[in-house]
């Protein structure tokens, strides 16, 4: 037996609901950092706020992974848990940027915090499921293919995400100016909005995609096999430990790799918006409420708008071809390079305007972490546990994002004298890093090796 090939459009659409989640994800990256700052938070504690992020994906999505394997009913395997999360992650894309309003109960930095903590969780629960989905439902040459329109969606949603606050006051004349204290009403309509659309786009994905049943999985890889499904076999929560300590030789390899990869993009995500305020604003670093401080920060979601345009064009377009033709690896390898170049170019622009050229550049390594690492990976993985895996590999993004939330701010404060582009230095270096570990990496699924 084998699996159905799907074609583009069952793919973009069983891919779909990734379009809500990078919004919400991308309204969160752009301006977490902006809000909290306007909440009071100072910029060496940034990286502390952040860390729940990484924590919530540390606990959640192995949880999660497991549990989806386990799970069959009549909403399926994967579809229930994004369902979820995407409710959870609305509510807190909803509430986060109006969290002043719960001041007569707690401070509105702490409740802030804890919008970020719930919607960070809710999107753990959302996006590990959709990976597996990914995994279970496509033949091995079309995974390549099948993580890049993933990506290109991804892309799409963070283009939407990252530019909605400044596409509202340019073109619709929502004010961005406000009281200290207070997030600007651009903000905060563009969170609802994203709230909105992550919900639909969920939507697509639940009413237009099959999912194999366990027994079909199971024949799939073994068509002799007549044991009880995985989804009926006794199992246990700490199964998750047992599991990561029989991760595939693959997996280990790429740890490393994902390593340096994501502690860089956790400080370009945390320290972007000062370092553009006051390395190329030339704003005070004390300056966190001015107009200028606001025109920053929507200059800063169109920056991050434009890399997540050219990682949609490059996943769609480009990257599976470039891989076909050189590999997945040479491809993820020579994609980080161009990516570190990038970080540490920032530092040597001349004005905001020349910060798109470097943003460019992220962008082509971005749209190559977002794929070429699943893709190498879900060769690796039995299909049984394709979502504990899954899971489990997420450890290695959300561990450096952790070491980067603990010590990134302490060492923009001490090291760097309150200078945060110099966090974007450090990230750019940390890419040329897990450039270089991808050699380590076996690739053990790699048509193109086999061609």
């Amino acid at each position: 037996m084998e699996k159905r090939k799907l074609s583009f459009w069952e793919i973009w659409n069983m891919s779909f609901g990734f379009l809500g989640i990078q919004m919400g994800f991308a309204l969160q990256n752009a301006n977490a950092s902006r809000i909290l700052q306007i909440f009071g938070a100072d910029v060496h504690e940034l990286s502390w706020f952040w860390i729940i992020a990484p924590l919530m994906g540390l606990i959640v999505q192995p949880i999660i992974g497991h549990y989806s394997d386990k799970t069959w009913g009549r909403f399926g395997r994967r579809k229930p848990f994004f369902l979820v999360g995407a409710v959870l992650a609305s509510v807190g894309l909803i509430l986060m940027p109006q969290a002043n309003i719960f001041i007569s109960v707690l401070p509105a930095l702490w409740v802030g915090a804890g919008m970020l903590m719930i919607m960070d969780a809710s999107f753990n629960i959302a996006m590990e499921p959709f990976r597996a989905l990914v995994g279970d439902n496509l033949r091995t040459d079309q995974r390549t293919a099948g993580f890049s329109i993933q990506t290109s969606l991804i892309g799409f949603g963070a283009v939407i995400g990252s530019a909605l606050p400044y596409i509202l006051t340019k073109y619709f004349g929502v004010p961005n100016s406000t009281v200290p204290g207070s997030v600007p009403l651009n903000l905060t309509l563009s969170f609802i909005i994203g709230a909105a659309v992550l919900i639909g786009s969920i939507l697509v994905t639940l009413f237009t995609t099959k999912e194999y049943s366990p027994e079909e999985l199971a024949k799939f890889e073994d068509p002799q096999n007549d044991a009880i499904p995985d989804s009926e076999e006794k199992s246990k929560i700490t199964d998750i430990f047992t599991d990561f300590a029989k991760m595939p030789v693959t997996m280990r390899q790429l740890s490393w790799v994902q390593f340096f990869s994501w502690f860089g993009l956790f400080g370009m995500w945390v320290f972007t918006t000062p370092a553009i305020a006051h390395h190329i604003y030339g704003l005070p670093l004390e300056d966190t409420s001015s107009q200028q401080y606001q025109d920053a920060g929507d200059w800063v979601g169109i920056l991050f708008g434009v890399y997540n345009l050219v990682s949609a064009i490059v996943a769609l377009f480009f990257l599976p071809y470039i891989a076909k033709k050189i590999g997945r690896k040479a491809t993820h390898s020579l994609s980080l390079i161009i990516g570190g170049i990038g970080l540490i170019s920032i530092y040597f622009m001349p004005n905001e305007d020349w910060v798109v050229l470097p943003m460019i550049l992220i962008g082509v390594a971005w749209a190559s972490i977002l794929a070429m690492p699943y893709a190498i990976l879900a060769g690796s993985i039995t299909p049984k546990k394709m979502g504990v895996y899954m899971g489990i590999f997420n450890f290695f993004v959300v561990i450096p994002q952790i070491v980067n939330a603990l010590i990134g701010g302490p060492i923009v404060k001490y090291l760097y004298n309150g200078d945060a582009i110099y966090a974007l230095v450090t990230s750019g270096v940390s890419f040329l890093i897990a450039a270089a570990l991808v050699s380590k990496v076996k690739d053990v699924d790699d048509f193109t090796q086999k061609s």
